[in-house]
């Protein structure tokens, strides 16, 4: 006889009675047809029904119709084959109140191989039910929110991995491939550096942020980024006594590319409107200007006419009234051209403040895009690998570019036949910035490559309405800059502007 059932047999036969008497679950012995022979204190706590009064009863009294008839099939079938079976019933208590049953009931076997008597054993999980039904109905309540948002949101862990997102990432997914999430959150860490590394460290939650994502041969997706931190305790056994905490990243996901395409358009025709009455300004200074030195070049003449009929008369002694009255007109048509230069308006006080060029061509670039497509002139836009950085005026610097780049359109449009081509360019040098502008037109012959920066020269004729000032604003922007504007000879497939400008902080910009 085996040492463990050596110490079973020692023990007093009543003890065995005593412990299921006091047991904290309830449990009943029925027969084989499940007639209750024996219940203890805990059964009685459970359903209401006293030792004497559930003894001698089926076990079928405890049954409630909204258990399935499966289940008790299922449970029949389990042990008339003397096996165990454990599962969930709802049972009806003795005042009619339902309860769900946790149960597990083993036959118990004679000595014969028969099965005599059945050991029932039930614990009451209605409350354990309800919690973990009503976590259930939270989560598929959040769950149901979350998918319904309309911003894109994903749950990481500290390893970046993806472990729960919404509708919305699973079509950001579609648009920009496999976890969009890591890609974002690479630019986030680029974009913050050490503010995000202290973010991560301390699990600081980091407000909206804008993000942009360069796929190949799609435009640029912009996205507002926000990112929330929080803490799980583990629910393993090891954490039960010595709490251990996982941390998550809540990352927020909001497309505002037609926010940015909407604040892009504003800002372009805000620059369009700028440069169209700064351009407007300069053509009526330029004009005023005009007038003046051309007025200015008769009247000197009729000054000195003055001037020698006045000592004429008084060589001869004649009388000086004709000599007045020239001298009055002239005085008057003095201060007609004194008022005249007053009405020339001056130029915008404009902050000087560090220009990239790129940006600027660019925006130029949109600026001109309606024109260039109606035109049919395919574009080459070619920036610096680096900012092309320079310290000026961002409104005159824009307009230098749209009066080359507007001439330039002009230019080609004159050209019947042949390619259509507009090609910009920037370089940075040591000292400089380069910007070329160059077009497929016919080209300036060599003999009017400076006259065409002079005011008022035009080969357009002034049947088309052009005052010839484009070129000339552009090469007086240029020069307050400390740059230079000048054609290249050496370009013979149409016509090659050249801009140089000082690099930071170089050149005059009074």
């Amino acid at each position: 006889m085996s040492k463990t059932a050596q110490n079973t047999d020692s023990l007093p036969s009543h003890l065995f009675r005593q412990a299921v008497e006091q047991a904290a679950q309830a449990i009943s012995i029925t027969d084989a047809r499940a007639n209750i022979l024996y219940a203890n204190s805990a059964f009685a706590r459970i359903t209401g029904y006293g030792q004497d009064e559930i003894v001698g009863h089926n076990e079928s009294i405890l049954s409630y119709r909204v258990t399935p008839k499966l289940v008790y099939e299922t449970l029949w079938a389990q042990i008339q084959r003397q096996r165990p079976w454990n599962g969930l019933l709802v049972n009806k208590r003795k005042d009619g109140s339902r309860y769900l049953a946790d149960v597990t009931i083993t036959p118990v076997v004679s000595e014969e191989g028969e099965t005599a008597f059945y050991l029932g054993m039930q614990r009451d999980v209605t409350e354990v039910h309800r919690l973990e039904r009503q976590v259930q109905n939270q989560k598929t309540l959040i769950e149901s929110v979350v998918d319904a948002a309309q911003v894109a949101i994903v749950l990481l862990d500290e390893n970046e991995r993806v472990l729960l997102d919404n509708h919305e990432y699973k079509k950001l997914i579609g648009d920009l491939g496999k976890e969009p999430a890591v890609r974002l959150l690479a630019a986030l860490r680029e974009q913050l550096g050490d503010v995000w590394q202290e973010a991560c460290d301390k699990h600081r939650n980091l407000p909206a942020r804008e993000v942009s994502i360069v796929a190949p041969n799609r435009p640029v997706r912009w996205f507002s980024c926000s990112v929330s931190w929080f803490e799980e305790h583990d629910v393993g056994a090891d954490a039960f006594y010595e709490p251990m905490r996982r941390h998550y990243l809540l990352l927020t996901i909001q497309d505002i590319g037609e926010l940015k395409r909407q604040q892009e358009a504003i800002r372009i025709n805000g620059l369009r409107a700028l440069l169209a009455e700064q351009e407007r300004v300069q053509g009526l200074r330029e004009t005023l200007a005009g007038a003046v030195y051309r007025l200015e070049e008769p009247f000197n003449v009729l000054s000195a006419v003055a001037g020698l009929l006045e000592r004429r008369l008084s060589t001869q002694g004649a009388d000086g009234v004709p000599v007045q009255a020239l001298e009055e007109a002239l005085r008057n048509s003095r201060e007609a051209l004194d008022t005249l230069r007053a009405c020339i308006p001056e130029h915008a006080d404009e902050a000087v403040q560090t220009i990239d060029l790129n940006e600027t061509l660019a925006d130029v670039l949109k600026l001109a895009t309606p024109q260039l497509l109606g035109a049919g002139i395919v574009v080459e836009w070619l920036p610096s690998d680096k900012p092309a950085t320079v310290s000026g005026h961002a409104a005159q610097l824009a307009n230098l570019f749209k009066q080359i780049i507007d001439n330039a359109v002009e230019a080609v449009n004159e050209r019947r036949g042949g390619k259509r081509e507009l090609r910009v360019t920037c370089r940075v040098h040591p000292d400089h910035v380069e910007a070329c502008v160059e077009d497929s037109g016919p080209g300036i012959a060599a003999e009017l490559r400076y006259k065409v920066f002079q005011p008022f020269f035009t080969t357009k004729g002034a049947a088309k309405n052009h005052l010839g000032l484009g070129l000339a604003m552009a090469q007086e922007a240029a020069t307050r800059h400390g740059g230079s504007i000048d054609i290249d000879p050496d370009y013979r497939i149409g016509c090659r502007m050249r801009v140089q400008l000082p690099m930071t902080n170089g050149g005059s910009h009074d």
